[in-house]
């Protein structure tokens, strides 16, 4: 006698288990699920003979259950028995019968009687089965007399399905690993476009805060004017901090790793953490203080803790809690991550939580769910970025109403070979200022920046020259004509600035050169570790100081 399925639903683990020891003797297959949602996977995957379902269920009760099993084709027909202590009544009965169920069972159980009743509708389920086979076998016997070409065509739909089928899975495969392909291609096109836009936005940055900086010189003693010109300056720098952030997520900002205690870097930070998300909320934190060193830039990883309790202070409106946790992670690493050691590092919040398609979206640059004026949707795409560069990953989880955890893997410092520090020039006596007017050729194939920087220097009283591009800067040379430094962009069409500076330092090995850019990423193939580089957008003092810099020969290394 083969065993049939037999499904056991109790959301009481105690009652699912006094269930299969009352029924064990029969020798049948017993399945436990301890709520509808499981009960459904196991009737979507087993053929079942019989069905237990408790009445009283916290998520769904016994009745919707059962009235939703019976809307399916394949069990309209199956013996289901009520299991209740309460809920007795002969309205309560008769609503059961009225939903699908075939009998009702009270507790306290009565073993023999349960017995009894399963292995009635266990038989039936057998014979009815056995029927089946048997009008199968004499289906396939008047079958087998129809003629030879009726058969060949059945055998020829049957090779068409099973095909279809092949077709269909391999379909469906080979679309979810376009949707997979397709994601990444979009995070990847999302991270380039960004960080194109970033470095043409602070080009205009460049233009704005210079020009601002100077007019503010020129302007009289008006308080007001003063005002409104101070007031734009510092409008103009929060887009400074926004392309930072923008970069941060294109993976282009210039990252300094060392080797970071982060029970100590937390420390330092968490008054300013406490300040960020207020009295109403609580912060825990579960750091172990010998943790293995981070290899990551301290200041970026400060900036994504800020950024990440932000977040969670704006998920928790009524006050709750914030939980930080880092510990040495060996499992559940996320898909992708290089072999090696790392420390996860836990976000924690008991908010509002996100739903699936806002946590597939999360990390995505300007996609944010808070209101107008709330929220500029870079926070967590930052946060991704610095993992990305820093050579690990990250992890939202969430769930609706219970919170949301925010993981980062992020490489101990000792699995990483560390970079011997350049020996420094024997020490020279700095040189002053210059104190008489330098001739500076300016080199950048955007106008307005070159304008800027022109008047900048103008300002401080020297006489700059301008070029378009990298080549009408080697014309300049070319035709005899001099000058006391060279301030280039590196990102041009044609000829980069660091391809530049490599021509004009083989030809003029004394000329100080720096190099200035929205975005910092060169490459150390082209021998300029040891140039001066300036951030854009610069003001008119940072550009005073890297002259004097330059011109003192004390470059620090990238």
């Amino acid at each position: 006698m083969n065993p049939v399925n037999i499904l056991l639903v109790d959301d009481q683990p105690a009652k699912l288990l006094s269930y299969e020891v009352i029924l064990e003797e029969l020798q049948e297959n017993l399945i436990k699920a301890q709520s509808a949602r499981e009960a459904f996977e196991h009737l979507l995957r087993t053929e079942i003979a019989v069905i237990l379902v408790d009445v009283c269920m916290p998520e769904q009760d016994g009745f919707e259950l059962v009235s939703m099993i019976r809307q399916h084709p394949r069990y309209q027909n199956t013996p289901i028995i009520f299991v209740s202590a309460v809920m007795l009544a002969e309205p309560d009965r008769l609503r059961g019968y009225a939903v699908g169920a075939v009998d009702y069972v009270s507790v306290p159980i009565v073993p023999e009687v349960l017995r009894a009743k399963v292995r009635v509708f266990a038989d039936l389920y057998r014979k009815t089965r056995e029927l089946e086979r048997l009008n199968a076998e004499l289906e396939a016997r008047v079958h087998q007399r129809t003629a030879e070409l009726e058969a060949s065509a059945a055998q020829l739909r049957e090779l068409n399905e099973e095909l279809e089928h092949r077709i269909d899975q391999r379909t469906r495969e080979r679309e979810e690993a376009l949707a997979q392909l397709f994601e990444a291609q979009k995070l990847d096109t999302i991270g380039h476009l960004t960080g194109g836009v970033a470095h043409d936005f602070n080009n205009l940055l460049m233009a704005v805060l210079g020009s601002l900086n100077l007019l503010k010189k020129r302007l009289p003693a008006d308080e007001r004017s003063e005002r409104l010109v101070t007031n734009a300056i510092q409008a103009a720098e929060r887009g400074t901090a926004l392309t930072q952030r923008l970069l941060a997520f294109a993976r282009r900002q210039e990252l300094k790793p060392q080797a970071v205690d982060f029970f100590r870097l937390f420390e330092n930070v968490e008054d300013l953490l406490a300040k960020a998300v207020g009295p109403r909320i609580e912060i825990r934190k579960s750091i172990p203080a010998d943790l293995a060193p981070l290899l990551v830039d301290s200041n970026q990883l400060e900036l994504a803790l800020l950024n990440l309790f932000v977040n969670a202070r704006d998920a928790l409106e009524s006050g709750g809690a914030v939980t930080v946790a880092a510990a040495a992670s060996e499992d559940a690493r996320p898909a992708g991550l290089a072999g090696g050691n790392y420390i996860r590092i836990s976000v924690s919040d008991d908010g509002e939580g996100m739903d699936e398609a806002t946590v597939s979206r999360a990390a995505e640059p300007f996609f944010t769910t808070k209101g107008v004026g709330k929220g500029t949707g870079l926070g967590l795409s930052m946060v991704h970025g610095l993992a990305a560069q820093s050579g690990g990953s990250i992890q939202i989880s969430s769930v609706r109403g219970k919170g949301t955890t925010v993981s980062l893997w992020l490489p101990v410092a000792e699995t990483f070979v560390k970079v011997q520090p350049a020996v420094e020039p024997p020490a020279t006596e700095p040189l002053k200022p210059a104190s008489r007017p330098l001739a500076i050729l300016v080199v950048d194939d955007d106008a307005l920046v070159r304008t800027g920087t022109v008047a900048m220097l103008e300002d401080l009283g020297h006489l700059p020259q301008e070029a378009s591009s990298a080549s009408q800067a080697l014309e300049f040379f070319a035709d005899g004509q001099g000058c006391d430094l060279v301030i280039t962009d590196h990102a041009m069409p044609g000829m980069t600035g660091a391809e530049l500076a490599r021509h004009l330092r083989s030809s003029f090995p004394g000329l100080p050169i720096i190099l200035a850019s929205g975005y910092a990423e060169f490459s150390e193939d082209h021998g300029l570790g040891r140039m001066l580089r300036m951030k854009k957008p610069f003001t008119q003092e940072q550009l005073q100081a890297a002259m004097d810099q330059a011109l003192s020969g004390k470059v620090a290394a990238a």
